[in-house]
């Protein structure tokens, strides 16, 4: 905002357009609770469309009043509505000019799914929680024949594989075991139980099956360097029988512990250390990104056992119908402990990925989706971002390190409130018809009618003429577009249409977590399309704290409000005497006592306060703070309005060259022209609160 003064008042020709992001899951989520659950399921796709168009405008209508409240400087009779049939047309251009450059796919493979909302997920649309428990197990696969003649003969028929895992769910659909072919693997004997062990138990740990003392213990494989910790974890003696190198293990079939099908062992990646586990990966391609890629080595089969809802399907046997998250994963637990495979239970605090929008886990689950092949043009966004001029500088670091180590993008879901990925599949053979034409033919549909059109029109006008006799042969798809698809669309849709405005735009404005938001989108599509940023400039702020630093809450009662700041809130009775109290320099209890606990600070006093922040990290506001900048916003008009006061008999004849002038007035004008020059380094830097600081004369 300030720099958008900066340059009206330089003359410069200034566009600020403000956009909202009308379409995604919190608004479908917000409509459909608002509802009751016969209301809601009787719904049609049209229906809820419209009523969450009807939420997402009056939302919009809501938060603009309040900008223009504040007193932000916009174009607020134009912004940006990602619900604008011009403006869904242009993401389906984006969306087209990507198609046709090989950018998009489709396939089958793992992505985060949230179970909670069913559908897949980006990784924007993730929070990892740091205090997320799993309930984790070692488990003992058995070994049927080993690959390389005589290496195990000694040990067979009583040796098994010992895998680690915090996902118990996922072992219905284990496909092969990995090793680390540069890694040395041990045959351990389980001896006695160590003493303290054996006395303890506890609830937080559980010895399974393999460790009771009633069961013939197996001999176990596992990385030589894990032996000790292992001894220690599982509270048994582990005696060394023989080692050998990872390599020869490739190809030993064992005996799946759940369904009873011969599997193999096979070579990893270096993901496979000794850091944690066993150095030996449960690998179920269907459920795992190193496990997806090791999969497609060794040519096996995608299995996901899972549905939408995050229960077993029937694939899954005798755990059909159960959730993986809750009762699922027990009773996987619990027949691996029934069938002496089981060796240690125990409780594992990690980091795991939550749906942002429901705070609930995810699960990482293989369906069929579509893609941006971020591979294709990574090396062109990695040198662009160092074109932009990123504030504050770190901003730079963040992004490269986003993008470099990001997999493909995820652009489909599995929602209706959103632009539909514009694509028709054969009823039979199920292959996707999605081409130029197709495209370019809806996308003149939706710019005239919207993207409910795709709803509601049949599928013979939707296909162009070329393909409406085949137009029995197709299904309209039911995905729509990733919001933030939705989002990063925003310079194809107002950039580079609107009259007056120019291709890249010279600044992007939004929050830190923009990183992996909209700031990346914007990116990665431009790049795809243009071969170029979509802006010259990316300027980030942090987030507003309380007082004392936490993050503001409803449920705390943490939360300021802007609209309280400007007109106030509770306990509307104002000391009178406020101002006389000023002028009188009391710094009174007494005044305090009689103010009201939320008072009509106004507008100015909050823009003041923004002004005063160093808006590169987190900044805080309160009561006391407000009451604070308060006094220091009368102080500074107070000043103002006594210099100008001065001058209002004032006259240019009555100007004094300045070598005529004493040197005390000498001083004064050069001490002014640095304040000047401050002020001017401080706009241009984007430092607005050392312009503040510059201006605060008072102590």
């Amino acid at each position: 905002m300030c720099h958008y003064l900066r340059m009206l008042l330089q003359n410069h020709k200034v566009s600020f357009i403000p956009g909202w992001d009308c379409h995604g899951l919190p608004i479908e989520l917000k409509v459909l609770k608002s509802m009751d659950k016969a209301t809601s399921d009787a719904l049609t796709p049209i229906k809820l469309r419209q009523k969450a168009a009807k939420f997402a405008k009056a939302t919009v209508n809501a938060q603009m009043n309040s900008f223009k409240r504040i007193g932000i400087w916009a174009d607020w009779d134009n912004p940006y509505l990602t619900l604008s049939p011009e403006y869904e047309a242009a993401q389906l251009e984006v969306f087209g000019q990507m198609v046709m450059r090989g950018y998009i796919y489709r396939g089958r493979k793992p992505v985060h799914w949230s179970p909670s909302s069913r559908t897949a997920l980006a990784e924007a649309e993730l929070e990892y929680s740091e205090n997320h428990v799993s309930k984790s197990i070692y488990a003992a696969f058995k070994i049927t024949s080993p690959s390389n003649s005589g290496l195990l003969d000694e040990f067979l028929p009583n040796v098994c594989l010992a895998i680690w895992t915090t996902t118990p769910w996922t072992i219905p659909a284990n496909a092969v075991v990995a090793v680390n072919p540069e890694l040395s693997y041990a045959v351990v004997e389980l001896q006695s139980l160590l003493e303290s062990e054996s006395t303890s138990g506890g609830k937080q740990r559980k010895l399974g099956s393999i460790l009771s003392s009633g069961n013939e213990k197996p001999f176990i494989i596992v990385a030589s360097d894990l032996v000790s910790v292992l001894e220690s974890k599982w509270g048994v003696k582990l005696v060394i029988r023989k080692s050998f190198p990872g390599s020869v293990l490739e190809y030993c079939r064992y005996l799946h512990p759940v369904n009873g099908n011969e599997c193999s062992v096979v070579i990893g990646g270096d993901y496979i250390t000794t850091e944690s586990g066993t150095g030996l990966v449960h690998t179920a391609p269907g459920h795992g990104q190193e496990d997806y890629l090791t999969g497609l080595k060794y040519g096996l089969p995608i299995v996901s056992p899972v549905d939408d809802e995050g229960n077993f399907t029937a694939e899954a046997g005798q755990f059909s119908g159960l959730s993986v998250l809750g009762a699922g994963n027990a009773a996987v637990v619990k027949y691996l402990d029934e069938h002496v495979s089981l060796i240690l239970e125990e409780p594992y605090k990690h980091k795991y990925p939550y749906d942002w929008r429901s705070k609930e886990p995810t699960i990482f689950r293989a369906t069929e989706q579509w893609f941006a092949s971020v591979d294709g043009f990574r090396d062109a966004a990695l040198d662009a971002i160092k074109r932009v001029t990123w504030v504050p500088s770190q901003g730079e670091n963040r992004i490269v390190n986003m993008i470099s180590g990001r997999s493909d993008w995820c652009i489909s879901r599995q929602r209706t409130w959103g632009v539909p990925i514009p694509v028709f599949y054969h009823v039979d053979t199920q292959e996707p018809l999605i081409t130029e034409k197709t495209i370019e033919h809806i996308k003149g549909i939706v710019s005239e009618k919207g993207s409910d059109a795709w709803w509601y029109m049949p599928t013979e006008e939707l296909l162009p003429e070329k393909y409406r006799d085949k137009a029995s042969e197709y299904r309209k798809g039911t995905d729509t577009m990733d919001v933030w698809f939705d989002s990063g669309s925003s310079w194809a849709a107002v950039s580079a249409k609107r009259d007056g405005l120019n291709f890249p735009a010279d600044v992007y404005l939004e929050g830190s977590d923009q990183h992996r938001g909209w700031f990346q989108s914007s990116l990665l599509t431009s790049i795809a399309t243009t071969g170029k940023a979509p802006y010259s400039s990316v300027i980030t702020h942090g987030f507003v704290l309380d007082e004392e630093g936490f993050k503001m809450s409803k449920s705390v009662g943490n939360v300021v409000d802007p609209e309280k700041v400007i007109v106030g809130g509770k306990n509307s009775k104002v000391c009178c005497y406020r101002n006389l109290c000023y002028f009188l320099v009391l710094r009174s209890e007494i005044c305090l006592n009689l103010v009201q606990e939320e008072p009509p600070y106004g507008a100015d006093v909050l823009r003041l306060w923004v002004s005063s922040v160093d808006y590169t990290g987190d900044v805080l506001i309160g009561s006391q703070i407000l009451r604070q900048m308060s006094d220091m916003y009368r102080k500074l008009r107070g000043t103002m309005r006594f210099l100008l006061a001065n001058l209002h008999d004032w006259k240019p004849e009555n100007s004094v060259p300045y070598s005529d002038l004493p040197k005390i007035d000498q001083y004064a004008l050069f001490q002014l022209e640095n304040v000047v020059a401050s002020m001017k380094d401080g706009y241009d830097n984007y430092q607005f609160y050392k312009i503040y600081q510059v201006c605060n004369i008072f102590p």
